[in-house]
This record gives structure tokens, C-alpha cells and sequence, in this order.
């Protein structure tokens, strides 16, 4: 297994931030781009991902590969991906364990799937030959669900399990999406973290959500809610240092709004050997696949 540097704390890359970030903003560790936003031809996007790569750390997070889709992966969108790649030489690339199309149609929204031993084994085969592909570790990422299917015989824990499993791939930890998960769901939150491989989860999410009164809904556009912010705290008991990043997609503050919260981060894990103490090159186990393996 291949070993990744250990880069701290990050934010979501949103245009409205691209020309403080590309002063430098202490705090800010590295950045996530989504990957669609770039996955073009020339402009002024990837002028500014170009500056931006040269100072700070960058993963890649897809939206569309739409990987528990029962259509064939779509090579192309698949192709322009591992280009984007070897411009920004990413830490590790990322999408949803989701399917968002059929037939040519994009719902633009990531649906769940349905939770069974076959579909688990379906999925993963696909996320194994994208890692594969693209030749880079590979995470993907526990969603949001407003709805069950009948046809689901496994809890939504132990499919996720199963599927980074046999795929061979890390996982990407929404703690937000767990918490909407159990609160709309009913869900046992820390037995949903307890299920989880420890030696699978590679990066962690922390967003906002919006409280409908009976439900949850996650969208990205409001500070990160207390009962999320102590599940964090379960998720580094549990699974130790891992890196973080906040997510804000809708109603973006100002960068300092954003930062507070990474600091407010950092201070949880300080006893976990993560924060203020954190080394340059802290190395955690990938179980990421070498590029070319069959």
C-alpha cells in the first residue's frame, strides 16, 4: 500500500475566495476543487487553478461520475477526468457512492442506492477499475438519503463497509451526511461510525445543513451545527488524525467565517495528533491500488 502526506485542515474552492486564497490565508492547509468546474478547454478557471496549485495542496471531487449508475462508465467524461489530473497532480481524487443518470438525463442530484450484497458487489467492481484507470488513490463518499428502497437488506453502514472494501478504495467520511442520515432515518449515529474500517476512511467532510423541523436537508449553506460538530468529535475518537475539510456551496461567508471554523477544527483534534502540532508530512496508510494493476 502507498502512503499520502497528511495535510490538515482545507476548504471547498469557491470563486468568491479565489483571489484571497491566492494571497495565502494562514489557516487554510490545502483546497478542494470541484472537479467538473475545471474539466475545460482553457478560460480564466484554470488560470486561477494554476496559481492556486502552486501554493497550496489540491484534491479533486467529483459531482458527475455517477458510479452506481447501471450504464456503462462513461469513458470519456472518465478521460478528461485523469487529464485534469495530471495538470493538478492531486493528493487523491473523490466522488459519491451514488447514481445522478440514466439514459443520457442527469438528475443533478446524487440518489442513494439501493443497499444489498449485489449491489455492493456491482458498485465496487466499477470504483476499483476508476481507480484503477485514473491510476491515483481513489475515495468515495457516503451521501445524503431522503428515502429507502424496499429492495435494501443492509444497513447503510455496512454496505458503505462493504463497498470501499472490496473495491479496494478509501472513503471519504460526510459526518454531516451521517448526521442528516440518522435524524431523517432514525439511524444510530455512533454505531454508524463503529461499523466504518477505521483503516479505510481517508478524509472527512464537515458542512451545514438546513432543519425543516420533521427533516433534515443537506445543503452547504450555513455554518456547521453543534450536534455535527460532536460527531466530528466521535469520528476522530474513532477512526484518529484524519484530514478535514469544511464544505459551503450556498450563502458563502467570508473567507475569516470559514477559517474560524477550520480553527474551531483543529482544536478538536489537537489530543488526537492532529491542530497545532501537526507535522509537515504526517504519512497515513492508502489502500489505494498502484497504477496499471489489472
Amino acid at each position: 500500500m502507498s502512503t499520502l502526506p497528511h495535510p490538515g485542515f482545507g476548504l471547498g474552492l469557491r470563486p468568491v475566495h479565489y483571489a484571497e486564497l491566492a494571497v495565502g490565508v494562514p489557516g487554510v492547509d490545502w483546497l478542494e476543487i470541484i472537479s467538473e468546474n475545471f474539466m475545460v478547454d482553457g478560460g480564466r478557471p484554470l488560470e486561477w487553478l494554476d496559481r492556486l496549485r502552486a501554493r497550496y495542496p489540491m484534491v479533486m471531487h467529483g459531482v458527475s461520475l455517477s458510479i452506481g449508475s447501471a450504464e456503462p462508465l462513461n469513458r470519456e467524461y472518465l478521460s478528461r477526468l485523469r487529464q485534469l489530473a495530471e495538470r493538478v497532480q492531486p493528493l487523491w481524487l473523490s466522488d459519491h457512492l451514488c447514481w445522478s443518470g440514466l439514459g443520457g438525463a442527469h438528475s443533478h442530484d446524487l440518489l442513494p442506492l439501493p443497499m444489498t450484497p449485489r449491489i455492493a458487489r456491482w458498485v465496487a467492481d466499477r470504483i476499483a477499475a476508476v481507480q484503477d484507470g485514473l491510476g491515483r488513490p481513489f475515495l468515495i463518499e457516503n451521501v445524503s438519503s431522503y428515502l429507502d428502497y424496499r429492495a435494501s437488506t443492509m444497513p447503510e453502514a455496512e454496505f458503505v463497509a462493504s463497498v470501499c472494501e472490496r473495491a479496494d478504495c478509501g472513503l471519504l467520511l460526510d459526518v454531516n451526511n451521517v448526521h442528516v442520515n440518522a435524524v431523517n432515518q432514525g439511524l444510530d449515529a455512533q454505531a454508524y461510525l463503529d461499523t466504518l474500517p477505521a483503516g479505510r476512511v481517508r478524509q472527512i467532510h464537515l458542512a451545514g445543513h438546513t432543519d425543516r423541523g420533521d427533516h433534515l436537508i443537506d445543503t452547504h449553506d450555513a455554518a456547521i451545527a453543534e450536534p455535527v460538530w460532536a460527531l466530528y468529535a466521535e469520528a476522530l475518537r474513532r477512526f484518529g488524525p484524519v484530514p478535514t475539510l469544511i464544505e459551503r456551496d450556498d450563502r458563502i461567508p467570508p473567507l475569516a467565517e470559514l477559517v474560524a471554523e477550520l480553527d474551531r477544527a483543529r482544536r478538536l483534534a489537537v489530543p488526537f495528533g492532529l491542530g497545532d502540532g501537526l507535522p509537515d508530512r504526517h504519512e497515513i496508510r492508502h489502500p489505494g491500488r498502484p497504477a496499471g494493476r489489472p
